[in-house]
């Protein structure tokens, strides 16, 4: 086959508003999926973080800044990415939220660069301190 060793997939400024394909799709393009590190999905129309993006194990950076994701909880879905060091998100509905830098932060304390500004020691305090004050334990 074709199929080529890639490590960026590139699908920011479509019209995409789900991933139901995205597996397939890159199954046929790519010799090793999984080993891609950066996908940028940015522009689209994605209401929520698909669960299909946590299958990329290797992931290091993922821009999904100016789509309509609307729960700032669907962050939560990206914490089992250990390798996940660059993240977007501005230009979503979440961008709103109180507690939006915090919430992500504490979610995913590997991150060393959010919304295209490196993470901060005080950021992460910050983020910390949000943490203990806005989440309730789980009973």
């Amino acid at each position: 086959g074709c199929r080529r060793l890639t490590q960026a997939v590139r699908l920011n400024n479509n019209t995409l508003n789900d991933l139901t394909d995205f597996p397939d799709i890159m199954e046929k393009l790519l010799e090793y999926p999984l080993d891609i590190y950066w996908i940028d999905l940015s522009f689209n129309d994605l209401p929520n973080i698909d669960r299909v993006l946590t299958t990329f194990y290797n992931l290091r950076n993922l821009n999904l800044h100016g789509n309509s994701i609307q729960q700032l909880s669907e962050v939560d879905k990206l914490a089992v990415l250990p390798h996940l060091r660059n993240l977007t998100l501005h230009g979503n509905p979440i961008e709103e939220d109180k507690g939006y830098r915090s919430y992500v932060l504490s979610t995913l304390p590997q991150l060393k660069n959010f919304d295209f500004s490196g993470v901060t020691k005080l950021d992460r305090s910050t983020a910390a301190v949000w943490r203990r004050m806005n989440i309730k334990p789980k009973v």
